[in-house]
């Protein structure tokens, strides 16, 4: 009953019913970037998850993403797999990779852990151009199959999956391993002195975080039709969904999804301004970060329980 009386959920019911209707009237080319957007609404949700809760900076959410969206382009390219069998393998792939990162970088301190995600990123983004043979190095590969060629049905696709995402990573949040999370990132000696094994909880957020980033770098690559560093490893990529999170609201999972989807859709309709494109979202995001730390959501939310 708790859950019902959430203004964050009830915000999420209504812009949920919201994008619901869209396809009754939007053109296939404003579905299609909508459609990109969720998906880059689930990455930034899922980094929200390590650094709003957890308190770890990773600055390479895109080693996660890229893990997975090449591991299902290479699979279902090289070996044929369906779709379903791909974006699974995906999913494990992400985990395995998060694993083997987060358990000894979080054993470091301060910024070192940010760090050592960066570097992982350069790291994967050589291993693609090292190995072109089998990824298709810095043009891209192509993959045989894709969700599906009608605009309609990939945003329902979308939509279905950033909804199911959100739910899960919100009530993650809200549980109590939310909550042992949130006191581990802000406290982290404190925690540790309650009880709580802090390196194993930031170790399973980094996890959890590598299976939603993993899956929608598959799911976005079907959708695409093709796996890029430019589309799914590139730094620029992770500073988009870093921007994306900062923006919506910290700690707010939610906030980070309609971040992503502002900053998205934002990119494309100032498209016509040529290079200011760029300087104009960024100056918007930075005044929003500036003057709203909390992110538009959180600042909302904020001010509602003030009045």
């Amino acid at each position: 009953m708790a859950l019902l009386r959430s203004r964050i959920v009830w915000i999420g019911a209504a812009v949920v019913l919201i994008a619901a209707l869209l396809p009754f009237w939007l053109s296939a080319y404003l579905l299609s970037i909508l459609t990109a957007a969720y998906y880059f609404g689930v990455f930034a949700m899922a980094w929200d998850l390590l650094f709003g809760f957890a308190g770890e900076v990773n600055f390479g959410p895109t080693f996660l993403i890229g893990l997975g969206a090449y591991t299902a382009a290479i699979l279902n390219s090289t070996f044929g797999l369906p779709i379903p069998l791909c974006v699974i393998a995906a999913a494990f792939a992400a985990v395995a990779g998060g694993i083997l990162l987060a358990v000894p970088a979080l054993r470091l301190r301060g910024p070192y852990f940010g760090l050592v995600t960066l570097v992982a990123v350069l790291l994967l983004q050589n291993f693609v151009v090292i190995f072109a043979s089998v990824t298709g190095g810095e043009i891209g590969m192509t993959v045989p199959d894709v969700l599906s060629i009608d605009a309609d049905v990939n945003y329902w696709y979308a939509l279905a999956f950033l909804v199911l995402c959100a739910v899960l990573l919100y009530g993650l949040s809200r549980s109590a391993v939310g909550l042992i999370l949130q006191a581990s990132g802000q406290d982290a000696v404190g925690a540790a002195a309650l009880g709580f094994n802090v390196t194993k909880h930031k170790v399973a957020a980094f996890c959890v975080s590598a299976l939603f980033s993993g899956t929608a770098g598959a799911m976005l690559i079907f959708y695409m039709g093709t796996a890029s560093i430019d589309t799914v490893v590139d730094v620029a990529i992770a500073v988009q969904i870093i921007i994306a999170a900062v923006l919506g609201g910290r700690r707010t999972i939610l906030g980070a999804a309609l971040g992503a989807v502002f900053l998205i859709v934002a990119n494309e309709f100032l498209r016509p301004l040529g290079q200011l494109n760029t300087f104009v979202v960024a100056a918007i995001a930075l005044a929003v970060i500036l003057f709203f730390p909390e992110g538009l959501l959180g600042y909302a939310l904020h001010r509602a329980e003030r009045e």
